[in-house]
């Protein structure tokens, strides 16, 4: 009897020295499984992609960021990092919560025309801790299409798509543009006095 009650302070005594360990849960999740286009794309252009959203799916807040990956052995080309913008491209979530993302994708003039394959992928920022980290992510599968497009086309396809993109404070810039240069000429070419005469 003597030896059990030695044994149950003992087991007492180690649970309340020993720190408790408690697993925290990492998780992420994105809302679309797939992004299409259909419409084949053209160099120069800049195009708008639905919209991800990110959720932490994890019991704990975390800094989440994206970026651009691929699949080894894919058939597709791979668009740079570059090419796509991520608004935000990190922030803070906490547990159960989740942050709309825009993606927008900005063709450069010379891109080689084709088939394109890339995963949108989120996953938390993990500082690395004893040499390891831990790779949670989630993606979305992104398919877009490159038609041929000679350089003035192209030109044409960045002006145009970025003027569309950024109305209606592109077109009111364009407009003082294009009345100073009228300004300008019309001074050129056209001489304009204003006096003032005395009436007899």
């Amino acid at each position: 009897m003597k030896k059990i009650n030695i044994l149950i302070l003992i087991l007492i005594f180690i649970f309340f020295i020993t720190p408790v360990l408690t697993i925290a849960r990492i998780g992420v999740g994105v809302n679309l499984g797939k992004i299409e286009i259909d419409e084949p794309l053209k160099p120069g252009g800049i195009y708008n992609f639905p919209s991800l959203s990110v959720v932490n799916t994890g019991d704990e807040p975390g800094d989440y960021e994206l970026e651009v990956t691929y699949h080894q052995d894919q058939k597709e080309l791979r668009p740079p990092q570059e090419w796509f913008s991520f608004s935000p491209f990190s922030f803070r979530l906490g547990a159960g919560e989740s942050q709309l993302v825009a993606v927008k994708l900005n063709l450069p003039v010379k891109t080689k025309p084709g088939d394109y394959f890339a995963y949108l992928e989120a996953h938390p920022v993990v500082k690395k801790q004893g040499g390891t980290t831990i790779g949670v992510a989630a993606a979305t599968k992104a398919y877009f299409t490159v038609v041929p497009a000679n350089i003035w086309q192209a030109i044409f396809n960045k002006i145009s798509t970025f003027l569309d993109i950024t109305k209606p404070y592109s077109y009111v810039v364009l407009a003082v543009i294009i009345f100073a240069a009228i300004i300008t000429i019309f001074r050129k070419f056209f001489s304009v006095s204003v006096g003032l005469m005395r009436k007899k």
